[in-house]
C-alpha cells in the first residue's frame, strides 16, 4: 500500500520543486540584499574616487600657484587622494562580486555627478545669482536626471545570481552565445584598430569604441576574479583553478590597453566629450557583454527590462547635460617654435613667409622687448662666389656678405 502510493507522491512533488527552482532568483530576499550591497559598494567607490581625483587635482593647482619647490608626491594632500583612490577602486572591485555586472556598470554615473558638485563647490568665484543659475542650470538638471536614472537602475536591475566558481565561469566561457559575441567583437576591434592606425581615423568615436570594447572584457574578467575571491574567502577555494589566472591576466592586459587608448584620446579631445561619449559607449557595450556572458537578464520580465533600459537612457542624458556645461579648456602655449619667428622661413613653405614681419613690440620667452629697434632684419646669408676663369691673375674673395634690407 505504501509502495504503491510513494510513486504518486513523488510525481506530484516534482513539478513543485521545479517551479520553486525557476522562481528562486526572484523570490529569494537574500538576492535583493546582494544587489543592494553591490550597488552601495559601487556608489561608495565611485564617490570616493571622484573625491580622490579632485584632491589630487587641488594639490597640483595649489603647487602651481605657489612658490613651493616641493614635488606633488611630497604633499600630504596628494597622498590622501591616492589613498582614497585605492579605497574607491577596492569598493568598485568588490561590488562586482555581489551584484550583476549589468547593474554595477551604469552606476559609474555617480562619479560624474560627484565631480560636477565638487567642481562647483571648489570654484570659489564671485558670481551673481542670475549668472550662477544661467551657468549651472544644465548641471543641476543633469544631476537630477542622473540620480533618477540611478534609482531606476537599482530598482529594476537584473536579479540573477550564481556562485562564481571555476566550473560556472568555464561553462560560460565556452558557451556558444559568448563565443559568437567574442568573434564579432574581435572583428569589430580589428577593423577599428586598422582604420585608427593605418588610415589615421582619429575620430573620438573610433578611439572610445576601442576603449569600450576593451572595457567590456575588463568588467567581465573583474566580476569573475572578484567573485572567485569572495567564494574562496567563504571557504570554497577557487584559486587553484587555471581559469582564475586566465581571467586575472586578461583583466590586467585589457585595463592597460584601455588606459593607453584613453590617454591618446585625452591628448586629442576635451575631457567633457570623453566623459559623456565614453560613458554611453562603455556602458552599452559592457551591459551587452554581461548579458551574453553571465546571462544577467535570464528570467526577467519585459517590464523590468524596459524600466532598466529607461533608467540607462535617463542616466545617459544626465551625464551628457553635466559634461555639456563644463568649460572647455583653452590650451596655452608659452613658447613659439622657430618656424614662427619673424623673417625665418621653413623648408616646407616653398619660399612663402610663414608669418608677416612683426611691427609691434613683443617678448619671446625670457627675451626683453626691443622697442627702440626701428627695423627687423633677416640673418645675413653667405653665398659662395665661384672663381672667374677669365681673370686668373686677379684674386677674388671666396665669398661675400650680402645684407638684405627690409624691402627684400
Amino acid at each position: 500500500m505504501e509502495g504503491g502510493n510513494s510513486p504518486n507522491l513523488q510525481l506530484q512533488q516534482l513539478p513543485l520543486a521545479t517551479a520553486a527552482v525557476s522562481v528562486q532568483p526572484h523570490t529569494d530576499s537574500f538576492s535583493y540584499k546582494e544587489n543592494l550591497i553591490g550597488a552601495l559598494l559601487a556608489i561608495f567607490g565611485h564617490l570616493v574616487i571622484s573625491i580622490a581625483l579632485n584632491l589630487q587635482k587641488y594639490s597640483h593647482i595649489r603647487l602651481a600657484g605657489s612658490k613651493d619647490p616641493r614635488a606633488y608626491f611630497k604633499t600630504k594632500t596628494w597622498w590622501c587622494g591616492l589613498f582614497l583612490l585605492v579605497l574607491g577602486e577596492l569598493g568598485v572591485f568588490s561590488s562586482y562580486a555581489f551584484a550583476p555586472l549589468s547593474l554595477i556598470v551604469p552606476l559609474s554615473a555617480v562619479s560624474v555627478i560627484a565631480s560636477a558638485i565638487i567642481g562647483i563647490i571648489f570654484i570659489k568665484e564671485k558670481w551673481k545669482p542670475k549668472d550662477f543659475l544661467r551657468r549651472y542650470v544644465l548641471s543641476f538638471v543633469g544631476c537630477g536626471l542622473a540620480i533618477i536614472g540611478t534609482y531606476l537602475l537599482i530598482t529594476f536591475g537584473p536579479n540573477s545570481h550564481e556562485k562564481m566558481t571555476g566550473e560556472n565561469i568555464t561553462r560560460h566561457l565556452v558557451s556558444w552565445p559568448f563565443l559568437l559575441y567574442m568573434l564579432l567583437e574581435i572583428i569589430v576591434f580589428c577593423l577599428l584598430l586598422y582604420f585608427y592606425k593605418e588610415k589615421n581615423a582619429n575620430y573620438i568615436v573610433v578611439i572610445l569604441l576601442l576603449v569600450a570594447l576593451l572595457g567590456s572584457m575588463t568588467v567581465v574578467t573583474v566580476k569573475a576574479v572578484a567573485g572567485m575571491i569572495v567564494v574562496s574567502i567563504q571557504g570554497n577555494l577557487q584559486l587553484d583553478y587555471p581559469i582564475f589566472y586566465i581571467m586575472l591576466v586578461c583583466m590586467i592586459a585589457t585595463a592597460v590597453f584601455q588606459a593607453t587608448f584613453l590617454a591618446q584620446a585625452s591628448q586629442l579631445y576635451d575631457s567633457s566629450q570623453i566623459a559623456s561619449i565614453g560613458y554611453i559607449l562603455s556602458t552599452t557595450i559592457a551591459i551587452t557583454a554581461g548579458a551574453t556572458f553571465y546571462l544577467d537578464f535570464t528570467g526577467e520580465d519585459v517590464l523590468h527590462i524596459c524600466m532598466f533600459a529607461l533608467g540607462c537612457l535617463i542616466a545617459f542624458l544626465g551625464v551628457f547635460l553635466i559634461t555639456r556645461n563644463r568649460k572647455k579648456s583653452v590650451p596655452f602655449e608659452p613658447y613659439i617654435s622657430m618656424d614662427a619667428m619673424p623673417g625665418m622661413q621653413n623648408v616646407h613653405d616653398k619660399g612663402i613667409a610663414v608669418q608677416p614681419d612683426l611691427k609691434a613690440s613683443f617678448s619671446y620667452g625670457a627675451l626683453e622687448n626691443n622697442d627702440n629697434m626701428p627695423e627687423i632684419y633677416t640673418p645675413a646669408t653667405l653665398p659662395i662666389v665661384q672663381e672667374q676663369h677669365g681673370s686668373r691673375g686677379v684674386s677674388a674673395p671666396p665669398y661675400r656678405v650680402l645684407e638684405h634690407s627690409k624691402k627684400e
